[in-house]
C-alpha cells in the first residue's frame, strides 16, 4: 500500500515519455513528459561563440527556460521585459548541468542554445527541462557530425535531474505540485551516467532536517536519475 495520494511507492518516479524531434527545423529536440509536466527542449546550433569566449578556440552551450501563459491552471504573464530571477536561477541551472559533460575543445566555435519551453507544470519542471534538453543537445551533436562541423561527439557521458522531498515525514521521489506544495523538505539532484553529482540543491521548508534524510535523499534521487538515463538511451537509440 502506498503513503502518497497518486498511489506510488515513496521511491517510485512518474512516468516518463520521451518523444525525439517533435520539432524539425531545429538541429535537435525532444518533449519530455514526466507524469503531467511536459517541456519542449530544442536545441540550435550556430557559428560563432560570445565574445569573451573567442580566443579559446572552444565552443559553448547555453540554455534558456521558460513558462508558457497556460502551462499553469491560471494565466501567468509573458517575461517581456527579460528573464525574472527564478526563470534566471533555472535557466542558468541547466546551462551548468549540460556543460558539466560537454568537451568544449571538441565542438570547435560553435554555440548549442537549448531552449526549454515548459507547455504544462506539474512540479518538476527544471529537472524534466534538464534530462529532455540531454536529449536534443546529443541530438544536436549528431547532426553537426553528420554536417561534418565536428569530428566526433563533445558530449561526454549523459546527465539527468530528478526531484526528491520530505512529504509528511516520507522521503520521497520525483515530487508532483501537490506533493512540493507542502513538502517539509525540497531538494532538486543532477547526476550523470558515471553517477557523479553535478549539482544538488536542498531546502528545509519548516523544520532542519537530520544528515541521514539528507543520504536517503541522495540515494533515492541517484536510483531515480538511473531510471531517467535509461529513459534518454530507449529515445536516442529509437527504442
Amino acid at each position: 500500500m502506498s503513503d502518497r495520494h497518486d498511489g506510488r511507492r515513496p521511491d517510485q518516479g512518474r512516468k516518463v515519455r520521451i518523444e525525439v524531434s517533435p520539432a524539425p527545423y531545429a538541429e535537435g529536440s525532444c518533449l519530455i513528459s514526466t507524469g503531467d509536466t511536459r517541456v519542449l527542449c530544442t536545441a540550435s546550433v550556430s557559428e560563432g561563440v560570445p565574445p569573451w569566449r573567442e580566443r579559446s578556440g572552444s565552443g559553448w552551450v547555453t540554455a534558456e527556460y521558460a513558462m508558457l501563459p497556460r502551462a499553469t491552471h491560471t494565466r501567468s504573464r509573458r517575461e517581456r521585459s527579460g528573464p525574472k530571477g527564478r526563470t534566471q536561477e533555472i535557466q542558468r541551472l541547466i546551462g551548468r548541468s549540460l556543460r558539466s559533460v560537454v568537451d568544449m575543445e571538441v565542438m570547435g566555435q560553435h554555440t548549442i542554445t537549448i531552449d526549454c519551453d515548459v507547455m504544462q507544470a506539474d512540479g518538476g519542471t527544471r529537472t524534466a527541462s534538464i534530462t529532455g534538453a540531454c536529449v536534443a543537445l546529443e541530438l544536436a551533436t549528431r547532426w553537426m557530425i553528420s554536417e561534418g562541423l565536428v569530428e566526433r561527439s563533445p558530449i561526454r557521458e549523459r546527465v539527468a535531474a530528478v526531484s526528491v522531498g520530505i512529504v509528511d515525514g516520507l522521503p520521497c521521489l520525483d515530487l508532483d505540485y501537490r506533493e512540493d506544495s507542502k513538502a517539509q523538505v525540497d531538494m532538486n539532484l543532477v547526476g550523470t551516467e558515471s553517477g557523479a553529482l553535478v549539482e544538488i540543491q536542498g531546502t528545509a521548508e519548516g523544520d532542519p532536517f537530520p544528515r541521514p534524510q539528507l543520504d536517503q535523499m541522495i540515494d533515492l534521487g541517484m536510483a531515480g536519475i538511473e531510471t531517467l538515463l535509461a529513459a534518454q538511451e530507449r529515445a536516442l537509440s529509437g527504442g
